[in-house]
């Protein structure tokens, strides 16, 4: 199956396109650490774009260099941007020790060169703040963008759809447990690979009462991802730390209710159009998805409240922040 785009990568491919698109007068060079590179190149591109293998010793043709993903090459550029998404590495036992330390490094190179940060919450802008000590006036806020679907002629059906990877910071071992408070002809659809700790999930999984109720489907092409969104009738997302939380978004602007984590950015992307619990709160979050599953009223609700949600955060929006943001840095 296709893989489906990690946060990242969705916020890469949409403010360079973006930017790109809405300033032709401008040249830019998309670099590419050299194992993505070939790939690249068989992309559809854009006249004022070029591609180039991203290397330390490689050209500083621009005037200014933006990391999209917290880092920074060691050599410098004249004008240095880069985007933090989020610092739960150093926060919490996600990875392993030896990832912990290589993110570590880099988050603090990059945040020691860049001369200006980007940051997609204000949760993250705090963590850049506490966590590497950058001061508050190099920090720009510039949260993630949605981008508004097609309606699909598919009818909704009790489906519980959670979006990400199988893993310990999804928290996916608890939201399968608490699946058991469902009504009976509930069914739990986990869509996206796995990650670090996800042996406990599906240990959870393999081993629940509601087993033949539950469906891991791993990888999923983007036109599957489509379906199940329009298909779903309760988005969970009880995740235990996000920077931002783009399917949260993506749920809201499909038009499903969304439960999810009353911590991280989650509050702050959510704002009063979803249903938030304790994550680590395993009853809590049964009776949440039991109270979503039936109160129709409430879905109805949260799932206006949702809508009109997603509609303040786009991808253009974005985009002419982030070029905002590349003229300060240069001055131009």
């Amino acid at each position: 199956m296709d893989r489906v785009p990690t946060g990242i990568a969705v916020y890469s491919t949409e403010i360079l396109n973006g930017i790109a698109a809405q300033h032709p007068e401008a040249d830019f060079l998309f670099c590419y650490r050299p194992h993505r590179f070939l790939r690249a190149l068989t992309q559809p591109g854009r006249k004022n774009v070029w591609r180039w293998p991203l290397t330390e010793s490689g050209p500083r043709p621009g005037a200014l260099f933006h990391g999209t993903n917290q880092r920074l090459p060691r050599v410098g550029w004249k004008k240095q941007i880069v985007t933090f998404h989020d610092l739960f590495v150093m926060t919490h036992e996600y990875s392993t020790p030896e990832f912990r330390a290589r993110f570590a490094e880099q988050a603090r190179q990059a945040a020691d060169c860049a001369d200006l940060i980007i940051t997609v919450s204000q949760f993250t802008a705090r963590q850049v703040i506490e966590l590497l000590g950058v001061k508050e006036e190099r920090i720009r806020v510039i949260p993630h963008g949605v981008r508004m679907p097609a309606e699909l002629e598919i009818a909704r059906e009790d489906i519980v759809l959670c979006v990400g990877s199988i893993q310990k910071r999804k928290n996916t071992a608890r939201l399968v447990r608490a699946f058991r408070a469902m009504p009976a002809g509930w069914r739990l659809v986990l869509a996206g690979g796995s990650g670090y700790g996800g042996e406990e999930a599906m240990r959870e999984i393999e081993e629940s009462p509601r087993r033949a109720e539950i469906e891991v489907m791993g990888h999923v092409s983007a036109a599957r991802l489509a379906e199940l969104y329009a298909k779903a009738r309760i988005f969970a997302f009880p995740s235990l730390d996000e920077g931002f939380g783009i399917p949260i978004l993506e749920a809201m602007a499909n038009g499903i209710p969304v439960l999810s984590s009353n911590r991280s950015a989650m509050p702050e992307v959510c704002g009063d159009a979803a249903l938030m619990v304790d994550p680590e709160d395993e009853e809590a979050l049964g009776t949440a998805l039991r109270r979503l599953a039936e109160d129709a009223e409430l879905r109805r609700d949260l799932s206006e409240r949702g809508q009109l949600r997603a509609r303040e955060f786009s991808w253009e929006r974005a985009a002419e922040a982030t070029w905002a943001v590349y003229r300060e840095a240069t001055g131009h």
